[in-house]
């Protein structure tokens, strides 16, 4: 393939970052978005999405990277019936064909990288074939491919399994067929972003993938305070636990809570949640005698000041892909309290860098909470996963040079 190159005697490739949804803003989300900057210096940039969020809008603007978005509005259905007849999917390619800007420039593209999630791999229908892909895969579809999003807030089934799993046949099939045809395309390559991860996609779907590590932003969890962290933010009754993510089933919430009776700690949420969810969780906690706080997402430094104030940072999430929020943790300084499963086994290192636990011996949890007091465990725990952060090279300036050489690796260049 040629090299275009971004015009005007910029040899930098042409990269266009393409995501469906910026909207929750979660972990994917912000990883994108603090990736920009050292992105727009090694790639002439442009980023397309299906729905934009302010900080991604605010980023764009700073940086003077392209941002194109619909002419057609898009959002996720959540309707039973567009999930059985797979039209979120036809909805999305609608509304990628509706960007003019990207469907005018496309051919003057070098590259493209897309971010998986809602609408994201709808895209891959207006690309062509001697454009480069690389597909961050940051999980097998796991409404498709699992049950564990089917299920309430306190693990009980959302309606049977058996049927809900027949019900999303085609979906699934397309989902399968689509990661398949980008696996056998020319010009193409697929990470996730951690081992567990590439682990699954070769489980799920029979391809082999790669590794992308997400980055983190030292500027955002800093090991002291910023000038504008606030020393404390009102809410959490202390001593306190931090989990961080919309409550779900997914993220272990209602499980953190049931650990928690007896420890003497209440839970700081962070991610919010569905109205009904919250108010079963307020109910569950009220039960448990675990007191409760619950804020929607946080700016960075309120939410370094929560995470600084906190006895621990932990989660119960069910096969998270990633650890990030372990490094977040370690990074500030608070130890980080994770279950033995997933991704969390790469971002720590049990008794090293925090506590790696089974999942219902809350006994060990309880014990752990112990050992998260003590100072010299504390400043031990948050070093060791310092080193591990750097020797990972977990930053934007590494992303971006890895991204580079997976496209270099799959072009002419």
């Amino acid at each position: 393939m040629a090299r275009n190159g971004g015009g005007d005697g910029d040899s930098r490739m042409r990269l266009l970052i393409a995501k469906g949804s910026f909207a929750p803003m979660g972990g994917a989300e912000r990883d994108i978005i603090r990736n920009l900057p050292s992105l727009s210096k090694r790639f002439s940039l442009s980023v397309a999405t299906l729905e934009s969020s302010a900080e991604l809008e605010s980023v764009c603007r700073e940086i003077g990277v392209q941002l194109m978005l619909p002419s057609l509005e898009w959002s996720k259905s959540n309707s039973v019936f567009s999930r059985v007849l797979d039209s979120d999917f036809y909805k999305a390619l609608d509304c990628w064909k509706s960007i003019a800007e990207l469907i005018d420039g496309m051919g003057e593209l070098d590259c493209v990288h897309i971010t998986s999630g809602d609408g994201s791999l709808a895209i891959l229908e207006i690309i062509p074939d001697d454009i480069a892909v690389h597909l961050h895969l940051l999980e097998p579809h796991r409404g498709l491919h699992e049950d564990v999003l089917h299920r309430g807030i306190d693990g009980s089934p959302k309606r049977n399994l058996g049927v809900t799993k027949a019900a999303l046949t085609l979906a699934r099939r397309r989902d399968l067929a689509t990661i398949r045809e980008l696996s056998a395309r020319n010009r193409s390559f697929i990470s996730g972003n951690s081992e567990f991860t590439s682990s699954r996609i070769g489980d799920v779907y029979g391809v082999r993938s790669g590794i992308l590590l997400p980055s983190l932003g030292v500027d955002e969890f800093t090991q002291s305070p910023s000038t504008d962290e606030p020393s404390k933010v009102d809410g959490p009754t202390e001593p306190y636990v931090v989990t961080i993510g919309k409550a779900s089933w997914v993220k272990g919430t209602w499980e953190t809570i049931s650990m928690l009776e007896g420890s003497g700690h209440s839970l700081a949420l962070v991610g919010g949640g569905d109205s009904e969810d919250l108010d079963a969780l307020i109910g569950h906690a009220k039960d448990c005698g675990v007191g409760l706080w619950i804020a929607p997402r946080l700016s960075s430094v309120d939410l370094c000041s929560i995470i600084r104030g906190a006895v621990a940072v932990v989660s119960m999430a069910h096969s998270e892909p990633f650890g990030l929020t372990p490094i977040e943790a370690q990074t500030v300084g608070t130890p980080a309290l994770f279950v033995d499963e997933g991704g969390f086994r790469e971002t720590i290192s049990d008794g090293k860098s925090g506590r790696l636990l089974p999942r219902g011996d809350y006994s060990a949890w309880h014990d752990a909470l112990k050992e998260a007091v003590e100072e010299d465990i504390r400043s031990e725990w948050a070093e060791n996963g310092r080193k591990n952060i750097s020797m990972k090279g977990l930053n934007p300036d590494r992303f971006s040079e890895r991204l580079e050489d997976i496209f270099i690796g799959v072009s002419n260049f």
